[in-house]
């Protein structure tokens, strides 16, 4: 008799709504990534802003902060407009090569940088005049909006979504964490970050940070 071949375990999707210049999010991602290598986890990648989140009180902001988000518009234009015309699936790389060159190159947010990481991803440098055309905003809102709503508006980037048992999604902040965990430490932290995010009525698990996102 002809046996069948053994299928592939299938992997759990994770969501994770990311705004490229945010660092704790930078550090986040690279934590799930590790995560696919050691658990059946596939990360799908979408955009948030922190600019949309923080629009409505930058009077409120410190200066340096308000021109942080004045300026985030950028990458996550770029981004929007290359998965519309890419796909999704192109976001992870350009995510990457964002970050690498935001958080690691210190190469700042201007055109130079977007060029950069659009050609290390591979994707047209055309893309970059997405940047200064708000021709996106109503998309990039509409990612963000879907993002937030799973974890309420007192809360930033990164925001991770996954199946839960009832049907209804597993949504929450975080992990902010440094220096992002690697091979079993990774593991760990993803089974009881899933663990006490599944909880009914469970909030908050916090405490004050004494780092600085530690990238090497």
């Amino acid at each position: 008799m002809r046996r069948e071949p053994v299928s592939e375990t299938v992997k759990t999707p994770a969501d994770f709504w990311f705004d490229p210049v945010c660092p704790w999010a930078w550090m986040t991602s690279r934590w799930m990534l590790e995560v696919e290598k050691v658990r059946p986890v596939e990360v799908r990648w979408h955009v948030m802003s922190l600019s949309v989140l923080n629009e409505h009180r930058l009077d409120e902001l410190p200066e340096r902060y308000a021109e942080l988000n004045r300026t985030g518009w950028g990458p996550v234009r770029v981004c929007v407009a290359a998965a519309q015309r890419f796909g999704d699936e192109v976001l992870g790389r350009l995510y990457t090569a964002l970050g690498t060159r935001i958080h690691l190159e210190k190469m700042g947010r201007g055109r130079d940088m977007i060029l950069s990481a659009l050609d290390d991803a591979g994707l047209p440098a055309d893309l970059a005049d997405a940047m200064d055309s708000d021709a996106y905003d109503d998309a990039v809102r509409a990612s963000h909006k879907e993002g937030i709503e799973k974890v309420g508006q007192d809360v930033g980037t990164p925001v991770i979504a996954v199946p839960g048992a009832g049907g209804e999604d597993v949504a929450f902040f975080g992990p902010v964490v440094t220096p992002a965990p690697k091979g079993e430490e990774a593991a760990k932290l993803w089974d009881g970050t899933l663990l006490v995010a599944s909880v009914p009525g469970f909030y908050e698990l916090k405490r004050t940070r004494t780092q600085d996102p530690i990238f090497d």
